[in-house]
């Protein structure tokens, strides 16, 4: 019997079981998005898929609805293993995605949800895997290890979902992967989703997927309709921190999110906005997946109101509160900026994010706002205006140093003989020359013909420094004094004159002949 209300949802022209229509129902989902409406169809027929959609699109229920609906019908091979396996590079993915499956799954009769990931002690694993599941959500892994002891048995598998595929190239699952599906039935269905269908993506799946279907509709210009994007200047670390405070003071009622580059910064953040007085605590890869479980039940609960966190949470983090994002470095790769903005702006709301862009930030910047056409609104906060500005030169008054306020500067590095990086400049040369080698700043060298020599030495040229009488091409940028330039070849079985020490008054003397020797030497004859 149908249920009254499942004639109004969108869900039923796309052949889904009755108890997931009305569970759907239920949670007021009616309507199917652009992604679900075209992924579900091809995996209901059976078909493998690779499908790409950015963050916050529905791609879970895209494929995890099929997925369930496959469970109304008896499985075709006896065990207890899954039926089911989904592949996630996080922990806070697979978490979330098991979530999902959970609330999805309540009107289905023994359907039993697993998560393997790390971070949780194997006994408990151990002890869910040996009883009879369905749906397996896993990260690459930890699924490795339990394979190797024999814990999972693979042979009533029907479908394999790899979930953020660019990301598990990105974090270096491939191997573990490919191991993985070396041991799962070759009669199985293959679905990929991911956030862009490059070509090394394409290349990973090539070997997993039998014929796969396309469903393309990731845009290729700005990633997230919902989100303001936003771009302050900064001079450096100190003046960032300044930015990331004065920007999370402004909006005190909203959820906000810093991504930092290192686990060492999450931290160290984190402790320095605590100490000015904002609820914030870190998340990163070498804290404990308790310790980070219950990081995102505070934010969840409100009871924290800034998240610091690398990379490793830019998926799976899926608070609806989430209002803004701050980008305190930017990432290494283009795509996980969109992830990281994807963190707000969800289910239709606004949200804000903004970039916090040094000198070193900058070839980061270019490359995702020319990649994905992303226009960023520049921005600047009373009294913390940066002396950085792109295509404006030095400020005036930057004298190339420290910066005031601490903010810090950009120093010569070593080698590069006094010049300041990105100024394009050198030092003045010194009015009186001091035959130096390190810490000169590089001149032209004279033109003047060499002069005379004498005593086996070359005269200075006009810049002071000594001329080369040998042969070879000095390097760029680098001095060196004459070698005493030889007078005479020795050949056969000829004597070569040996030259006395030179004496106190730094004059050299003159060369005695064979068997002479100093006054009162044990070798005097």
């Amino acid at each position: 019997m149908t249920h009254p209300e499942q004639g109004t949802s969108g869900f039923v022209a796309l052949g889904l079981s009755n108890e997931l229509v009305r569970e759907l129902t239920k949670q007021g989902i009616t309507e199917p998005t652009p992604i679900q409406a075209q992924a579900i169809p091809v995996l209901q027929e059976g078909h493998d898929l690779m499908a790409s959609a950015q963050t916050g699109t529905g791609k879970t229920a895209a494929f995890l609805l099929p997925a369930l609906n496959r469970l109304s019908r008896p499985a075709t091979h006896h065990g207890k293993g899954p039926r089911i396996l989904v592949l996630t590079p996080t922990r806070e993915l697979a978490e979330q995605v098991s979530k999902v499956a959970i609330s999805f799954a309540r009107s289905l009769q023994r359907c039993k949800v697993v998560t393997v990931t790390g971070g949780v002690p194997y006994p408990i694993q151990h002890r869910e895997l040996a009883l009879p599941l369905e749906v397996l959500v896993a990260t690459p892994g930890r699924l490795t290890d339990l394979m190797r002891s024999g814990r999972i048995d693979f042979r009533r598998l029907e479908l394999l979902v790899l979930d953020e595929a660019d990301r598990m190239l990105d974090m270096g699952f491939i191997d573990e992967v490919e191991a993985i599906v070396a041991q799962l039935p070759q009669q199985r269905q293959t679905a990929l989703f991911s956030a862009t269908l490059s070509d090394a993506v394409q290349r990973f799946a090539a070997p997993m997927l039998n014929n796969p279907l396309k469903v393309e509709l990731a845009p290729q210009g700005l990633p997230t309709a919902n989100v303001q994007q936003s771009v302050h200047w900064a001079d450096g670390y100190e003046h960032k921190q300044k930015l990331t405070a004065a920007l999370l003071q402004a909006s005190p009622e909203t959820q906000s999110i810093v991504f930092v580059a290192t686990k060492a910064d999450a931290d160290s953040i984190a402790d320095w906005l605590r100490l000015a007085g904002i609820r914030a605590d870190a998340m990163h890869g070498d804290l404990q997946q308790r310790v980070r479980r219950k990081v995102l039940d505070r934010l969840r609960r409100s009871e924290i109101d800034v998240l610091v966190a690398t990379d490793v949470a830019a998926r799976g983090i899926d608070v609806a509160g989430i209002g803004q994002v701050i980008n305190f470095d930017l990432p290494k790769f283009a795509e996980d900026y969109i992830h990281r903005i994807g963190r707000t702006g969800r289910a239709g709301r606004k949200g804000n994010a903004v970039s916090l862009v040094t000198k070193n930030d900058f070839g980061a910047y270019t490359k995702i706002s020319r990649r994905y056409e992303v226009q960023f609104e520049q921005m600047e906060l009373e009294g913390l205006e940066a002396r950085f500005r792109p295509g404006q030169g030095r400020a005036a008054g930057d004298r190339g140093g420290k910066r005031p306020g601490g903010y810090g500067g950009n120093k010569p590095r070593h080698g590069q003989g006094g010049r300041w990086q990105g100024e394009g400049q050198s030092r003045a040369p010194r009015s009186e020359p001091t035959g130096r080698i390190y810490g000169d700043a590089p001149r032209e060298h004279a033109t003047a013909p060499r002069g005379e020599h004498r005593d086996g030495y070359a005269a200075r040229s006009q810049d002071g420094y000594a001329r080369k009488p040998y042969e070879g091409q000095r390097r760029d940028g680098e001095r060196e004094f004459a070698r005493p330039a030889r007078e005479e070849r020795y050949s056969g079985n000829s004597e070569r004159p040996s030259y006395a020490r030179d004496g106190k008054d730094g004059q050299r003397r003159e060369p005695r002949s064979a068997g002479q020797r100093a006054p009162g030497s044990r070798y005097q004859q």
